[in-house]
């Protein structure tokens, strides 16, 4: 039994090195396990906690939140990783500058789908546009249906789909039609010069202030603004809320048509007054 003792500690004692080489392994990779699982504990919640901020604040776009969320779980993970590294001794220096060196050929790579991403990441934060706004963008104009982080989806008047790249839509200039909640209608309303003129601004203020569309402030307009060629225009500049815009703009015009023609009104054709001049024969030579 003593022999065998003995025995037992002359290995121990002869691979002593080999032992400890297995320990250190054992624990680091001990250590490496509870790294790696505080660490997806850890990204996890923060990418949770992100997630939440975008559902309670309207401000805040659920894309941008998720987008922020991913980066900060993935980013944690990325150190943890380089934690596990330096825990096994290997060194980190070389593998961050190898990592940066590919991250700048990728970089170059794709610059114009990283400008679409950075294009996304202002659109989402600043929102000039949301879901649902008819805007004009890139050129193009319709309801936005759909924005990401690389483009934003349009759907025109007749139903077409339009795809725009963010930075098209970031780079140029964006009207938002359905920004504030109520917007002027404009129109340009001719009559004859042998109209009565005082009647005319009477029976167009009847119509005005007869529709319910038309808000008391800011307050309507109606004058006389021009002598045309052929006619004398009224210009009529009423607000309304942005949905009742068309509406009260084709209704309007049908009933100043009707009312004209019930008060004798006349909207004039262009016309064009031709001068003939006459010219003396020449005088027959003998």
């Amino acid at each position: 039994m003593e022999q065998q003792y003995q025995a037992a500690w002359a290995f121990v004692d002869d691979n002593w090195d080999k032992l400890e080489i297995v320990r250190d392994v054992i624990v680091n990779a001990i250590y490496a396990l509870v790294i790696l699982i505080v660490a997806l504990i850890v990204s996890g919640w923060i990418r949770r906690r992100i997630l939440r901020v975008g559902e309670r604040s309207r401000h805040f776009d659920m894309t941008l939140a998720s987008f922020l969320g991913n980066v900060a779980r993935y980013g944690v993970l990325v150190l943890a990783l380089i934690f596990v590294l330096n825990r096994f001794g290997i060194e980190t220096t070389s593998l961050a500058a190898l990592i940066g060196a590919a991250g700048l050929a990728i970089g170059l790579a794709l610059q114009g789908t990283l400008s679409h991403l950075a294009s996304g990441v202002m659109l989402v934060a600043f929102r000039p546009l949301e879901i649902g706004q008819f805007v004009e963008a890139g050129g193009e104009s319709g309801t936005v249906s759909n924005i990401s982080l690389f483009n934003t989806e349009l759907t025109t008047v007749d139903n077409v789909q339009v795809i725009l790249p963010n930075g098209t839509v970031w780079g140029n200039v964006i009207k938002n039609y359905s920004h504030f909640p109520t917007r002027r209608c404009d129109l340009v309303i001719g009559v004859g010069y042998d109209s009565d003129l005082k009647k005319t601004e009477e029976v167009l203020w009847s119509l005005i202030n007869a529709d319910d569309r038309v808000l008391p402030a800011p307050e309507p307009f109606c004058k006389l603004t021009n002598l045309g060629d052929s006619s004398v225009d009224f210009t009529l500049r009423l607000w309304c809320k942005a949905d009742d815009l068309w509406n009260l703009k084709f209704d309007l015009t049908r009933q100043i048509k009707d009312a004209f023609d019930a008060n004798g009104i006349q909207i004039p054709y262009p016309t064009r007054t031709l001068v003939v001049e006459k010219t003396a024969a020449p005088e027959a030579t003998p």
